[in-house]
């Protein structure tokens, strides 16, 4: 057996060891929340055509079965209880799910659409109301977390002039290390830019200096954030 079917055989044993758990499935989460309390909030921001715009995640169907496979991908659904930290956590779906498997997340987000504020006061995730800007710290979270994640990230100052490059990132990554326990993880998902790229050479060169697995647009960090070494080599 590859090394591809020895994880594969793991995740199995593990799901079947953590089968008691809440039943991952889509329709199972939707049943979760509570209908009429949702239904105010639709009946409050729904529009016909949402496009891109914030209304598009009360399409419940669509963004818990997102979130599921997120769960999937991170192990979630396979780990012991974990502390969580979802950088820009918009409707809280994510850390929901994560919370209905065991879990203890805390999100973090700008407070600028109502929308949200609502759906994760409905939900019962914790935030912490806090914008992300370059060379600023994080404000203190009070513990440490064994998974960090930021999905379709926009804190990058996404599509702006100022997009950040490697001294703003290199800032970012060694003060979200502070956040992180001894062996934390941490999964970024960076939106796709106007030339069709996510980060350029010189960003995926930093990433893979400290010690990140890279797919596409997916930076992920399975062990810790060890400090920038001037002298390391660039893995190509």
């Amino acid at each position: 057996m590859d090394g591809r079917g020895l994880v594969s055989a793991r995740k199995h044993t593990l799901r079947l060891l953590r089968a008691g758990r809440f039943p991952l499935a889509t329709k199972s989460v939707i049943e979760s929340i509570d209908p009429a309390g949702f239904e105010q909030i639709r009946r409050r921001y729904a529009v016909k055509d949402p496009g891109v715009d914030s209304p598009k995640y009360l399409d419940l169907d669509r963004w818990i079965d997102i979130n599921i496979r997120r769960i999937r991908q991170t192990e979630l659904d396979v780990a012991r209880p974990r502390q969580i930290l979802d950088l820009g956590c918009g409707a809280g779906y994510f850390l929901y799910i994560a919370q209905l498997l065991g879990h203890h997340g805390l999100g973090l987000d700008v407070d600028e659409l109502p929308m949200f504020r609502e759906i994760t006061n409905l939900l019962g995730v914790r935030r912490v109301v806090e914008r992300i800007d370059a060379f600023r710290p994080l404000p203190d979270l009070d513990r440490k977390f064994d998974l960090i994640t930021a999905f379709l990230v926009c804190f990058n100052n996404h599509k702006m002039p100022n997009l950040w490059g490697v001294a703003e990132w290199e800032f970012f990554l060694d003060d979200i290390a502070k956040h992180l326990t001894p062996r934390g993880r941490v999964w970024f998902e960076l939106n796709q830019e106007y030339d069709g790229t996510f980060y350029t050479l010189e960003l995926k060169e930093l990433f893979q200096r400290r010690g990140a697995n890279i797919n596409e647009h997916k930076i992920i960090f399975n062990s810790g954030l060890p400090a920038l070494s001037l002298t390391s080599p660039v893995a190509r």
